[in-house]
């Protein structure tokens, strides 16, 4: 009966454990039929685990729009070179994003400018299923 109990516990732990990372990196919330491009000034770079953050404020005809665009996770995004120091606050930058399918400002970042001019991809899996909206 204890091997059983045993058995049982482990098949269920490993369904947990393949189900939840796999839950977690869906790409259902974003659009993948278009890109926006954002132009605006960074106010925070979290380098963080599950996944960094890249918050900016991007002039509109109003006045200016914060957004909030998700990254990957910072290992990944350590193997493509990325660093924690790459961005600061006051930076202005040129983000290429898949917007947020519900209208909110947010989004995936696929693509960045940064400061200095370099272009820079966060690694993002699957990153060719987004279509690229001209500018």
């Amino acid at each position: 009966m204890n091997a059983r109990r045993t058995g049982t516990m482990t098949c269920l732990l490993l369904l947990v454990a393949v189900a939840f990372p796999l839950a977690h990196h869906s790409f259902a919330v974003y659009d993948h039929t278009r890109t926006l491009t954002l132009r605006g000034t960074v106010t925070k770079f979290q380098w963080t685990n599950p996944h960094a953050f890249l918050e900016m404020d991007v002039p509109d005809g109003a006045g200016t729009k914060h957004w909030s665009l998700e990254m990957t996770s910072i290992n990944m995004m350590q193997r493509t070179g990325w660093r924690s120091n790459m961005m600061k606050f006051g930076d202005h930058v040129t983000a290429v994003m898949a917007p947020l399918l519900d209208g909110q400002p947010g989004g995936l970042l696929l693509e960045v400018t940064l400061a200095d001019g370099k272009k820079m991809e966060p690694g993002v899996p699957l990153a060719n299923t987004f279509k690229r909206t001209p500018e």
